[in-house]
């Protein structure tokens, strides 16, 4: 996987409770092109696929499962939930890798983040990394 720093939502964060990623992606506020009477509609979902993975770094404890939330919102605290996928705690082991191929059209709002939610008991261990990549790696199985 290819992932750069400015693109990355999570860096082997730890999540021992319900949270938002680290770092929380600012898109801009949309401008108005010179002689234009609005600003410029923002929609980031439209044109190429973005993909964006989320892998585990360390063994998850405790928990039932991992509810993983592609975000958006007016403000850095996110709230906008606009692609989701939950994670049983069998599966939350080092390596295991979580791919959203696409953003969906329509995302007009300014920051984009993940968020976090623990289901069950709030885990000890467990560490995640997650961003925008430039690809989805295929061959995670066999050689």
């Amino acid at each position: 996987m290819i992932l750069s720093a400015q693109q990355l939502f999570s860096d082997d964060q730890a999540i021992t409770a319900t949270a938002d990623s680290t770092n929380v992606i600012d898109l801009g506020a949309p401008g108005t092109p010179y002689g234009a009477v609005a600003p410029l509609n923002q929609d980031i979902g439209k044109g190429t696929k973005i993909p964006i993975l989320v892998q585990v770094t360390a063994d998850f404890n405790n928990l039932t499962s991992l509810a993983i939330a592609i975000s958006t919102g007016a403000t850095t605290a996110l709230g906008t939930t606009v692609l989701s996928q939950t994670i049983l705690l069998a599966d939350l082991v080092a390596g295991k890798q979580t791919s959203f191929v696409v953003l969906p059209n329509d995302i007009t709002e300014r920051y984009l983040g993940i968020e976090y939610t623990v289901v069950g008991t709030a885990p000890t261990t467990g560490t995640v990394t997650a961003g925008i990549t430039m690809g989805v790696q295929t061959n995670t199985t066999g050689a």
